[in-house]
């Protein structure tokens, strides 16, 4: 079978036109990059024109960037690559059967977290239209986050149907997953050490030609479809555990009067041979597409496997429980807001709060999942007037998002920092009080960007993450 796989490759030679599904944080870049190498020819990228983002279309055919936020290069290089006439956005999906390999670059939510549930429908659509315009000799490539298991199961069988032929006989199949992080996705696609696993060896070979000329420092890994499933699950459950486990530490701090980021200086300053240790930062929650989900892709990859997993019974797995760990801090900021309007006297209900933030992530639009939703999911339910600042997110289903933070500021009871945005780090006590226009105003920092001295001084009832040397200050 896989001699058969490697003489139609060699027949047909090497990768010059890519396809691109998607075009969003992870699809934009990546089809620039291709775009931008000498050893490619074309690179089109896929985009429906629907309501919600056919705009896309018609902006990436222009040089500009649908992404808003700041994104290094992208803008710059989308121009170059577009001038160059190498690369194209369109709807019209018969035409995959131009190229000669094609990522998909789709998001894989959960519908219930719970259940272990994904939300693989637009993924499943994605590859249904790959494989109706699959030819001979084409290399497919999942670079979306997904189950283990998925690719040689589920996208395999998908595309097989489609076409009428057989991966790993007629063409090659591959996952090869994304690596970035929003405000640097270029200089991570280029400098970060690349993942790639066939359903088999040629398969592997294939992906690993398609995606050598664009790494720069990075080094390609080549292992299975599953390992390179279970990898890209796993490293950013590991992540979403030590966020976890520096949040409890700071919930400890605040129950024992201390200032968890003394503490966190402590640990880190411990360093030699043999000691290996990466000591994150807490804050007001996980938010965005990768972390908030990709717990439950590797739970339900494990579940799936049909292995014999030993476990300790009716326990949650370490990893699910830092989910749940995660999934807390806005409900702890909620506690820290009301908590707070108590010692002046005051209550949620009737108190008018400014959120300022939307963005998950500092200086960026990116607002998928953002933990500010749930936190002002609660202060509604509880009867609290609402306002929202972001300088970067544009608009957000159900949502205003206020652009003049004055207007947000303006009367609040409450401010509350969710996103370490660079501006906020610039906010003035004297200013603020001013807008709030009262004697004691509270101030909920979720993301220690603000001098709590500085702000107790003006009068403010200072409450923050971690912060138990400041949390219960003398109201001045």
């Amino acid at each position: 079978m896989t001699n058969k796989l490697s003489s139609i490759l060699e027949k047909r030679g090497p990768i010059k036109k890519i396809g691109v599904l998607g075009m969003g944080y992870v699809g934009i870049p990546a089809a620039a990059l291709f775009a931008d190498s000498e050893k490619f020819d074309l690179v089109l990228g896929f985009q429906r024109d629907s309501p919600s983002s056919g705009y896309k279309i018609e902006m990436l055919n222009k040089g500009d960037s649908p992404l808003k936020g700041e994104e290094p290069g992208l803008e710059d290089l989308l121009r170059k690559v577009v001038d160059a006439n190498k690369f194209e956005c369109t709807p019209d999906f018969s035409r995959i059967s131009e190229v000669d390999a094609v990522a998909l670059a789709i998001q894989t939510p959960f519908l219930d977290p719970a259940s272990l549930q994904p939300d693989f429908s637009a993924l499943i659509e994605g590859i249904r239209n790959v494989g109706k315009y699959l030819k001979e000799g084409m290399l497919v490539v999942l670079e979306s986050t997904i189950t283990p298991g998925t690719t040689d199961t589920l996208a395999r069988q998908i595309l097989e149907e489609e076409s009428g032929l057989k991966a790993g006989e007629d063409f090659a199949l591959a996952h090869a997953p994304e690596r970035v992080m929003v405000g640097r996705l270029l200089k991570n696609i280029q400098e970060h050490d690349r993942i790639v696993g066939g359903i088999d060896d040629n398969s592997t070979k294939r992906a690993v030609e398609l995606y050598s000329p664009v790494l720069t420092k990075g080094q390609i890994i080549p292992m299975t479809a599953t390992a390179a499933e279970v990898t890209k699950t796993a490293e950013n459950t590991f992540r979403d555990l030590q966020i976890a486990a520096i949040n409890q530490l700071a919930l400890y701090c605040e129950a024992m009067g201390i200032n968890v980021y003394d503490v966190r200086a402590g640990i880190d300053s411990l360093k030699g041979e043999g000691i290996t240790r990466a000591v994150l930062y807490p804050g007001a929650g996980v938010g965005g597409h990768c972390l908030t989900k990709d717990t439950y892709h590797l739970e339900r990859g494990v579940t799936t496997s049909n292995g014999d997993l030993d476990y300790p019974e009716n326990t949650d797995s370490l990893f699910v429980l830092a989910r749940k760990v995660n999934d807390f801090m806005p409900d702890h900021m909620y506690y820290l807001t009301r908590e707070a309007l108590k010692r002046i006297g005051k209550d949620v209900r009737g108190s008018k709060v400014a959120i300022l933030g939307w963005a998950f992530i500092n200086d960026s639009d990116d607002a998928r999942n953002p933990p500010s939703e749930p936190y002002r999911n609660l202060l509604i339910e509880n009867g609290a007037e609402v306002m929202v600042h972001d300088p970067h997110v544009l608009n957000y289903p159900e949502v205003e998002i206020m652009k003049n933070i004055d207007e947000v500021i303006e009367n609040a009871d409450v401010v509350a920092v969710l996103t370490g945005h660079s501006d906020y780090f610039k906010l003035d006590p004297a200013y603020l009080r001013s807008l709030t226009e009262k004697k004691n105003t509270v101030i909920v920092d979720g993301r220690n960007v603000l001098d709590p001295d500085a702000f107790i001084g003006n009068g403010f009832v200072y409450k923050g993450i971690g912060r138990g040397d400041k949390n219960k200050h003398p109201i001045i």
